[in-house]
């Protein structure tokens, strides 16, 4: 038999707030010191809705009036039982608030919740319902504070390293599409596959993006790039993104690291504002590449061209061709071929 504590949590709404409970009153509480809705365990026989509606009446004085069902949530932390969490938000109440023994209750706007001391698992939740998504199940698994492991209705989520000013790691791992909707730094790795060309100069290989991509749909790019995963480095990673893009199995020896560029820009993609803040190692990939050899992750990218280098630079700078390329990065590409290896 499945031993794992059943629970309820309410995010109760008024003029564009959350009410929010501050869990600072017991010691011994996986959320200490969290800003988190209010709810609690199961008694012996309740359904999820007689749990919610005991909870917030016993918890806030108030009672609900309209409420939804909007989830599931398994939640694993090292050290704390298993737990599934039903998820529930309210938008009509009737009473008056009354003081909590977990913690403080306090109505908090909207775009202010996620700055608070959240959980990194909490924020994505707050992005469904924001974005007013159906039922859904959400698995979140922590190692102390830190988020290891996140899934959506089975599938698992990316998650990234959030970047200080610097470019060391802090310590969080993030969601990807919150570190897009947030402007994180967040770590990629860029390999450039070059050959040299008829008229002495150089070629590089140039990826069409898949028309299904998140951002720059349909847009030429890198030969190959990717984020890094929580936990990953950038040489590693970028082995790991030739292969999974083009079927080329390089050495480490093979890559020729450039160096490192940072860079900032918006756009929208699907009515919603991209952020992309990346620190990017930028590498060079001089073996022989025949492209008829290559093996295309289709989810990724739908084709690749050859172009030379100095009318690729003159185009991305002319805006004459569909891309998503950094002038910086081709000069920095540019300059290293000119020295020779």
């Amino acid at each position: 038999m499945c031993d794992m504590k059943l629970t309820t949590l309410c995010y109760i709404e008024r003029e564009n707030a959350y009410l929010m409970l501050h869990r600072v009153s017991k010691e011994h509480d996986v959320n200490k010191d969290k800003w988190i809705g209010v709810g609690g365990h199961f008694e012996a026989g309740e359904s999820p809705e007689e749990c919610v509606l005991r909870e917030v009446k016993e918890e806030t004085g108030l009672t609900m009036l309209s409420w939804q069902f909007r989830g599931v949530i398994t939640f694993s932390s090292e050290g704390w039982e298993d737990e599934y969490i039903c998820l529930f938000t309210a938008d009509r109440f009737s009473g008056e608030l009354t003081a909590c023994d977990e913690g403080v209750l306090e109505w908090v706007d909207r775009e202010a919740v996620l700055k608070l001391n959240l959980w990194e698992g909490d924020k994505i939740f707050f992005r469904l319902l924001n974005e007013k998504r159906p039922f859904f199940s959400l698995k979140l698994s922590y190692r102390e504070n830190r988020l290891v492991y996140a899934a959506l209705d089975g599938r698992e989520l990316e998650l990234f390293d959030v970047r200080d000013s610097e470019g060391n790691v802090t310590g969080v791992a993030r969601e990807r599409e919150l570190v897009h909707l947030n402007g994180d730094p967040h770590g990629t790795s860029h390999i450039w596959v070059v050959r040299e060309n008829a008229s002495g100069g150089w070629d590089v290989l140039l990826q069409k993006r898949s028309r299904d991509k998140d951002s720059y749909p349909g847009c030429y790019d890198v030969s190959s790039a990717g984020h890094l995963q929580a936990g990953d480095d950038f040489l590693p990673a970028a082995l790991r993104e030739l292969e999974e893009e083009l079927g080329l199995r390089a050495r480490a020896e093979d890559l020729e690291f450039v160096g490192f560029r940072r860079a900032y820009r918006e756009a929208f993609f699907c009515g919603r504002l991209f952020k992309d803040h990346e620190i990017s190692a930028v590498y060079i990939y001089r073996k022989p590449v025949e492209t008829s050899a290559l093996r295309l992750q289709k989810e990724e990218l739908e084709s690749v061209m050859w172009m030379d280098l100095a009318d690729c630079r003159r185009a991305v700078g002319e805006g004459s061709l569909d891309n998503c390329m950094y002038p910086e990065e081709l000069e920095m590409i540019s300059h290293r071929l000119s020295q020779g290896k």
